[in-house]
Protein backbone atom coordinates (compact mmCIF):
# COMPACT_ATOMS: atom_id res chain seq x y z
CA UNK A 1 0.00 0.00 0.00
CA UNK A 2 1.59 3.06 -1.02
CA UNK A 3 1.44 6.33 1.67
CA UNK A 4 0.95 9.33 0.71
CA UNK A 5 3.71 12.03 1.50
CA UNK A 6 2.47 14.38 4.17
CA UNK A 7 2.98 17.19 2.12
CA UNK A 8 -0.31 17.13 0.49
CA UNK A 9 -2.04 17.37 3.74
CA UNK A 10 -0.85 21.02 4.69
CA UNK A 11 -2.14 24.02 3.10
CA UNK A 12 -0.28 25.57 -0.11
CA UNK A 13 -0.09 29.40 1.84
CA UNK A 14 -1.24 29.97 5.53
CA UNK A 15 -2.94 33.32 5.49
CA UNK A 16 -1.86 35.66 8.83
CA UNK A 17 -5.38 35.86 10.92
CA UNK A 18 -6.56 39.60 10.57
CA UNK A 19 -6.57 41.83 13.76
CA UNK A 20 -9.27 42.51 15.77
CA UNK A 21 -9.86 46.04 15.82
CA UNK A 22 -10.65 47.91 18.97
CA UNK A 23 -14.25 49.16 19.69
CA UNK A 24 -14.04 53.02 20.05
CA UNK A 25 -17.30 54.20 22.46
CA UNK A 26 -17.87 57.60 21.43
CA UNK A 27 -20.00 59.88 24.03
CA UNK A 28 -23.19 60.67 23.67
CA UNK A 29 -24.07 64.18 22.29
CA UNK A 30 -27.36 65.46 23.74
CA UNK A 31 -28.90 67.46 20.65
CA UNK A 32 -29.76 70.68 21.18
CA UNK A 33 -34.06 71.04 21.49
CA UNK A 34 -33.49 73.64 18.68
CA UNK A 35 -32.35 70.86 16.37
CA UNK A 36 -35.16 68.75 17.08
CA UNK A 37 -33.27 65.66 17.91
CA UNK A 38 -34.04 62.97 20.93
CA UNK A 39 -31.45 63.50 23.49
CA UNK A 40 -29.62 60.49 24.56
CA UNK A 41 -28.43 58.90 27.99
CA UNK A 42 -24.90 58.70 28.21
CA UNK A 43 -24.28 55.44 30.84
CA UNK A 44 -20.51 57.22 31.36
CA UNK A 45 -21.18 60.13 32.34
CA UNK A 46 -22.17 61.23 36.05
CA UNK A 47 -26.27 62.23 36.58
CA UNK A 48 -26.94 65.70 36.82
CA UNK A 49 -28.44 67.15 40.03
CA UNK A 50 -32.12 67.70 39.40
CA UNK A 51 -33.40 71.31 40.20
CA UNK A 52 -36.14 71.30 42.52
CA UNK A 53 -38.88 74.43 43.14
CA UNK A 54 -39.81 74.79 46.67
CA UNK A 55 -43.35 74.13 45.98
CA UNK A 56 -42.28 70.42 44.66
CA UNK A 57 -41.06 70.01 47.90
CA UNK A 58 -43.20 68.46 50.28
CA UNK A 59 -44.07 70.33 53.37
CA UNK A 60 -43.96 68.53 56.52
CA UNK A 61 -47.08 68.49 58.56
CA UNK A 62 -47.27 69.24 62.43
CA UNK A 63 -49.96 67.09 64.32
CA UNK A 64 -51.19 69.79 67.25
CA UNK A 65 -52.88 68.48 70.09
CA UNK A 66 -56.17 69.57 70.87
CA UNK A 67 -55.20 71.72 74.25
CA UNK A 68 -53.24 74.09 71.86
CA UNK A 69 -55.56 74.65 69.24
CA UNK A 70 -56.68 78.25 69.13
CA UNK A 71 -60.06 79.71 68.53
CA UNK A 72 -60.38 80.37 64.42
CA UNK A 73 -60.69 84.13 62.85
CA UNK A 74 -63.45 84.41 61.03
CA UNK A 75 -65.08 81.53 62.09
CA UNK A 76 -68.37 82.11 60.21
CA UNK A 77 -66.63 81.81 57.15
CA UNK A 78 -64.47 79.11 57.71
CA UNK A 79 -67.63 76.88 58.79
CA UNK A 80 -69.26 77.96 55.21
CA UNK A 81 -66.54 76.24 53.15
CA UNK A 82 -65.59 74.24 54.86
CA UNK A 83 -66.89 70.69 53.41
CA UNK A 84 -65.81 72.06 50.24
CA UNK A 85 -62.10 72.29 51.48
CA UNK A 86 -62.16 69.11 53.02
CA UNK A 87 -62.74 67.13 49.72
CA UNK A 88 -60.01 68.97 48.28
CA UNK A 89 -57.53 67.33 45.99
CA UNK A 90 -54.65 69.11 47.45
CA UNK A 91 -54.12 67.09 50.64
CA UNK A 92 -51.96 70.03 52.17
CA UNK A 93 -55.29 71.85 52.29
CA UNK A 94 -57.28 68.82 53.36
CA UNK A 95 -55.11 68.83 56.25
CA UNK A 96 -55.26 72.72 57.31
CA UNK A 97 -59.23 72.23 56.66
CA UNK A 98 -59.51 69.58 59.30
CA UNK A 99 -57.66 70.84 61.65
CA UNK A 100 -59.87 73.54 61.68
CA UNK A 101 -62.69 71.53 61.77
CA UNK A 102 -61.12 70.53 65.21
CA UNK A 103 -61.00 74.47 66.27
CA UNK A 104 -64.69 74.85 65.27
CA UNK A 105 -65.54 71.86 67.51
CA UNK A 106 -63.52 73.07 70.93
CA UNK A 107 -63.99 76.61 70.18
CA UNK A 108 -67.16 77.21 68.05
CA UNK A 109 -69.51 74.19 68.58
CA UNK A 110 -72.48 75.74 67.50
CA UNK A 111 -71.43 76.71 63.79
CA UNK A 112 -70.64 73.09 63.48
CA UNK A 113 -73.61 71.98 64.50
CA UNK A 114 -75.56 72.59 61.74
CA UNK A 115 -73.55 71.02 59.19
CA UNK A 116 -72.19 68.06 61.52
CA UNK A 117 -73.76 65.38 59.21
CA UNK A 118 -71.58 66.31 56.21
CA UNK A 119 -68.45 67.15 58.21
CA UNK A 120 -68.41 63.68 59.02
CA UNK A 121 -69.17 62.09 56.24
CA UNK A 122 -66.10 64.48 54.89
CA UNK A 123 -64.10 63.03 57.61
CA UNK A 124 -65.00 59.71 56.77
CA UNK A 125 -64.01 59.49 52.94
CA UNK A 126 -60.61 61.62 54.44
CA UNK A 127 -59.58 58.35 56.74
CA UNK A 128 -59.76 56.42 53.18
CA UNK A 129 -57.10 58.75 51.93
CA UNK A 130 -53.51 56.71 51.48
CA UNK A 131 -51.32 59.45 53.02
CA UNK A 132 -50.84 59.15 56.20
CA UNK A 133 -50.72 62.90 57.24
CA UNK A 134 -54.25 63.17 56.01
CA UNK A 135 -55.18 59.90 57.57
CA UNK A 136 -53.94 61.09 61.26
CA UNK A 137 -55.17 64.30 61.11
CA UNK A 138 -58.24 63.03 60.09
CA UNK A 139 -58.41 60.47 63.28
CA UNK A 140 -57.29 63.04 65.66
CA UNK A 141 -60.39 65.68 63.84
CA UNK A 142 -62.47 62.59 65.41
CA UNK A 143 -61.37 62.71 68.99
CA UNK A 144 -62.09 66.32 69.44
CA UNK A 145 -65.21 65.60 67.43
CA UNK A 146 -66.33 63.25 69.68
CA UNK A 147 -65.39 65.04 72.65
CA UNK A 148 -67.90 67.97 71.38
CA UNK A 149 -71.09 66.23 69.99
CA UNK A 150 -70.66 62.85 71.60
CA UNK A 151 -74.61 62.91 72.31
CA UNK A 152 -75.61 64.50 69.20
CA UNK A 153 -73.30 62.37 66.57
CA UNK A 154 -75.23 59.56 66.85
CA UNK A 155 -78.91 61.17 66.62
CA UNK A 156 -77.75 63.02 63.89
CA UNK A 157 -76.92 60.17 61.26
CA UNK A 158 -77.30 56.91 61.80
CA UNK A 159 -75.63 56.73 58.46
CA UNK A 160 -72.82 59.01 59.04
CA UNK A 161 -72.00 57.54 61.81
CA UNK A 162 -71.73 53.69 60.83
CA UNK A 163 -69.54 54.66 58.70
CA UNK A 164 -67.20 56.64 60.64
CA UNK A 165 -67.17 53.75 63.35
CA UNK A 166 -66.22 51.02 60.61
CA UNK A 167 -63.16 53.26 59.76
CA UNK A 168 -61.92 53.99 62.96
CA UNK A 169 -62.03 49.96 64.05
CA UNK A 170 -60.52 49.97 60.64
CA UNK A 171 -57.75 51.91 61.30
CA UNK A 172 -57.00 50.76 65.01
CA UNK A 173 -56.31 47.55 63.39
CA UNK A 174 -53.83 48.58 61.03
CA UNK A 175 -49.93 47.64 61.40
CA UNK A 176 -49.51 51.66 61.70
CA UNK A 177 -49.16 52.49 65.43
CA UNK A 178 -49.25 56.09 65.16
CA UNK A 179 -52.33 56.05 63.58
CA UNK A 180 -53.35 52.91 65.46
CA UNK A 181 -52.62 54.30 68.79
CA UNK A 182 -54.72 57.73 67.27
CA UNK A 183 -58.07 55.79 66.63
CA UNK A 184 -57.90 54.01 69.73
CA UNK A 185 -57.48 57.32 71.28
CA UNK A 186 -60.89 58.75 69.14
CA UNK A 187 -62.67 55.44 70.55
CA UNK A 188 -61.87 55.80 73.95
CA UNK A 189 -63.51 59.19 73.07
CA UNK A 190 -66.28 57.99 71.88
CA UNK A 191 -67.16 55.40 74.37
CA UNK A 192 -66.80 58.13 77.37
CA UNK A 193 -68.89 60.71 75.33
CA UNK A 194 -71.48 59.21 73.61
CA UNK A 195 -74.82 57.46 75.19
CA UNK A 196 -73.80 54.03 76.17
CA UNK A 197 -77.06 52.18 74.78
CA UNK A 198 -76.65 53.14 70.84
CA UNK A 199 -73.16 52.39 71.36
CA UNK A 200 -73.53 49.36 73.03
CA UNK A 201 -75.62 48.59 69.93
CA UNK A 202 -73.75 49.62 67.48
CA UNK A 203 -71.17 47.65 68.21
CA UNK A 204 -72.53 44.56 69.00
CA UNK A 205 -72.48 43.90 65.21
CA UNK A 206 -69.27 44.17 64.63
CA UNK A 207 -67.89 41.75 68.10
CA UNK A 208 -68.71 39.16 65.03
CA UNK A 209 -66.58 40.55 62.95
CA UNK A 210 -64.74 37.96 60.35
CA UNK A 211 -61.44 40.26 60.90
CA UNK A 212 -59.98 38.97 63.85
CA UNK A 213 -58.92 42.66 64.81
CA UNK A 214 -61.75 44.70 64.45
CA UNK A 215 -63.36 41.99 66.48
CA UNK A 216 -61.30 42.84 69.24
CA UNK A 217 -61.00 46.71 69.30
CA UNK A 218 -65.04 46.46 68.72
CA UNK A 219 -64.91 44.39 71.93
CA UNK A 220 -62.36 46.72 73.59
CA UNK A 221 -64.50 49.61 73.04
CA UNK A 222 -67.83 47.72 74.35
CA UNK A 223 -65.91 47.05 77.31
CA UNK A 224 -65.03 50.85 78.32
CA UNK A 225 -68.54 51.63 77.42
CA UNK A 226 -69.93 48.75 79.68
CA UNK A 227 -67.27 50.15 82.41
CA UNK A 228 -68.39 53.35 82.55
CA UNK A 229 -71.97 52.57 82.98
CA UNK A 230 -70.97 50.53 85.88
CA UNK A 231 -68.68 53.67 87.34
CA UNK A 232 -71.54 56.13 88.46
CA UNK A 233 -70.54 59.67 89.37
CA UNK A 234 -71.34 60.75 92.61
CA UNK A 235 -72.28 64.00 93.93
CA UNK A 236 -70.91 64.65 97.30
CA UNK A 237 -71.83 67.60 100.31
CA UNK A 238 -69.12 69.95 98.43
CA UNK A 239 -70.72 69.57 94.74
CA UNK A 240 -67.69 67.55 93.21
CA UNK A 241 -68.08 64.66 91.00
CA UNK A 242 -67.00 61.37 92.75
CA UNK A 243 -68.29 57.78 91.70
CA UNK A 244 -72.16 57.39 92.45
CA UNK A 245 -74.65 60.22 92.00
CA UNK A 246 -76.09 61.07 95.09
CA UNK A 247 -78.89 63.40 95.72
CA UNK A 248 -79.20 64.33 99.60
CA UNK A 249 -82.65 64.19 100.67
CA UNK A 250 -84.54 64.89 104.11
CA UNK A 251 -84.31 60.98 105.08
CA UNK A 252 -81.16 60.01 103.58
CA UNK A 253 -78.95 59.46 100.01
CA UNK A 254 -80.95 58.36 97.11
CA UNK A 255 -78.69 56.57 94.50
CA UNK A 256 -79.39 57.09 91.22
CA UNK A 257 -79.30 54.02 89.08
CA UNK A 258 -79.64 55.14 85.31
CA UNK A 259 -76.65 53.68 84.41
CA UNK A 260 -77.48 50.15 85.73
CA UNK A 261 -81.02 50.62 84.24
CA UNK A 262 -79.43 50.82 80.65
CA UNK A 263 -77.65 48.13 80.78
CA UNK A 264 -81.05 46.17 81.79
CA UNK A 265 -82.10 47.60 78.69
CA UNK A 266 -79.45 46.28 76.97
CA UNK A 267 -79.95 43.31 78.35
CA UNK A 268 -77.65 41.62 80.76
CA UNK A 269 -78.30 38.24 79.31
CA UNK A 270 -77.00 39.53 76.24
CA UNK A 271 -73.57 41.17 77.92
CA UNK A 272 -73.13 37.70 78.98
CA UNK A 273 -73.61 35.84 75.69
CA UNK A 274 -71.31 38.14 73.91
CA UNK A 275 -68.47 37.95 76.97
CA UNK A 276 -68.73 34.19 77.08
CA UNK A 277 -68.23 34.37 73.05
CA UNK A 278 -65.55 36.41 73.46
CA UNK A 279 -63.90 34.10 75.78
CA UNK A 280 -63.12 31.62 72.80
CA UNK A 281 -61.26 34.63 70.64
CA UNK A 282 -57.94 33.82 69.55
CA UNK A 283 -56.55 37.08 70.24
CA UNK A 284 -55.68 37.68 73.95
CA UNK A 285 -57.35 41.38 73.62
CA UNK A 286 -60.53 40.22 72.92
CA UNK A 287 -60.77 37.63 75.55
CA UNK A 288 -59.00 40.56 78.25
CA UNK A 289 -62.39 42.54 77.06
CA UNK A 290 -64.93 39.89 77.72
CA UNK A 291 -63.15 39.24 81.31
CA UNK A 292 -63.82 43.36 81.78
CA UNK A 293 -67.24 42.87 80.35
CA UNK A 294 -68.31 40.13 82.83
CA UNK A 295 -66.50 41.48 86.09
CA UNK A 296 -68.57 45.11 85.32
CA UNK A 297 -71.92 43.11 84.89
CA UNK A 298 -71.06 41.75 87.55
CA UNK A 299 -70.62 44.75 89.55
CA UNK A 300 -73.80 46.51 88.21
CA UNK A 301 -75.62 43.34 88.95
CA UNK A 302 -74.59 43.52 93.08
CA UNK A 303 -74.92 47.39 92.93
CA UNK A 304 -78.11 47.21 92.09
CA UNK A 305 -79.41 44.83 94.82
CA UNK A 306 -77.41 46.89 97.16
CA UNK A 307 -79.44 49.81 95.99
CA UNK A 308 -82.56 47.81 96.71
CA UNK A 309 -81.72 46.51 99.84
CA UNK A 310 -80.76 50.39 101.13
CA UNK A 311 -83.67 51.26 100.29
CA UNK A 312 -85.22 48.66 102.04
CA UNK A 313 -83.50 49.22 105.01
CA UNK A 314 -84.28 52.64 105.02
CA UNK A 315 -87.85 51.93 105.54
CA UNK A 316 -87.32 49.68 108.35
CA UNK A 317 -86.00 50.47 111.62
CA UNK A 318 -82.82 48.43 112.40
CA UNK A 319 -83.49 46.07 115.60
CA UNK A 320 -80.10 45.14 116.48
CA UNK A 321 -76.59 44.28 115.11
CA UNK A 322 -77.18 41.10 114.87
CA UNK A 323 -80.23 41.03 112.87
CA UNK A 324 -78.33 43.46 110.29
CA UNK A 325 -75.37 41.02 110.35
CA UNK A 326 -77.54 38.05 109.79
CA UNK A 327 -79.84 40.42 107.10
CA UNK A 328 -76.51 40.95 105.25
CA UNK A 329 -75.29 37.30 105.26
CA UNK A 330 -78.57 36.56 103.99
CA UNK A 331 -78.62 39.10 101.26
CA UNK A 332 -75.38 38.25 100.10
CA UNK A 333 -76.51 34.66 99.33
CA UNK A 334 -79.50 35.41 97.56
CA UNK A 335 -77.74 37.60 95.09
CA UNK A 336 -75.03 35.24 94.30
CA UNK A 337 -78.35 32.77 93.89
CA UNK A 338 -79.76 35.29 91.63
CA UNK A 339 -76.49 35.94 89.37
CA UNK A 340 -76.24 32.10 89.54
CA UNK A 341 -79.62 31.73 87.81
CA UNK A 342 -79.06 34.47 85.02
CA UNK A 343 -76.17 32.71 84.15
CA UNK A 344 -77.49 29.22 84.17
CA UNK A 345 -80.82 31.06 81.84
CA UNK A 346 -78.31 32.92 79.75
CA UNK A 347 -75.06 30.84 78.90
CA UNK A 348 -74.55 27.02 78.21
CA UNK A 349 -72.85 25.06 81.52
CA UNK A 350 -69.36 25.17 80.16
CA UNK A 351 -69.87 29.05 79.71
CA UNK A 352 -71.40 29.49 82.86
CA UNK A 353 -68.96 27.70 84.62
CA UNK A 354 -66.12 30.09 82.62
CA UNK A 355 -67.90 32.98 83.85
CA UNK A 356 -68.09 31.99 87.37
CA UNK A 357 -64.44 31.34 87.61
CA UNK A 358 -63.54 34.97 85.96
CA UNK A 359 -66.53 36.50 88.84
CA UNK A 360 -64.29 34.63 91.79
CA UNK A 361 -61.30 35.93 90.46
CA UNK A 362 -62.38 39.27 90.24
CA UNK A 363 -63.80 39.34 93.76
CA UNK A 364 -61.22 40.23 96.94
CA UNK A 365 -59.99 37.69 98.72
CA UNK A 366 -61.11 37.83 102.52
CA UNK A 367 -57.80 37.82 104.80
Amino acid sequence: MALRALDNTLPAAVSERPKKTAKLSTPAVAASPGEGGKKRNDENAAPKAKSTSPAAVEQAVEYVRSEDLQPVAGPKARAAGLVAEIDSKDWMKVCEALNDARRLAIHHPALLTPILEKVVLAMVKTMKNPRSAVLKTSVMACTDVFNAFGNLISSASSDAFDKLLLQLLLKASQDKRFVAEEAEKAMRAMATSMPPLPLLKKLKSYVHHANLRVRAKASVAMAHCVARMVRQQQLDRNGLLENVIQVESAHGVFVEMQEIETMKEFGLSALLQVSAELLNDRLPEAREAARSIVSSTHAAFCKEAAAKEEENENEEQKEGESAVAAGTEQDKSAVDAAWESLCALSLSPISALAVAKIVSQSQPQPQ
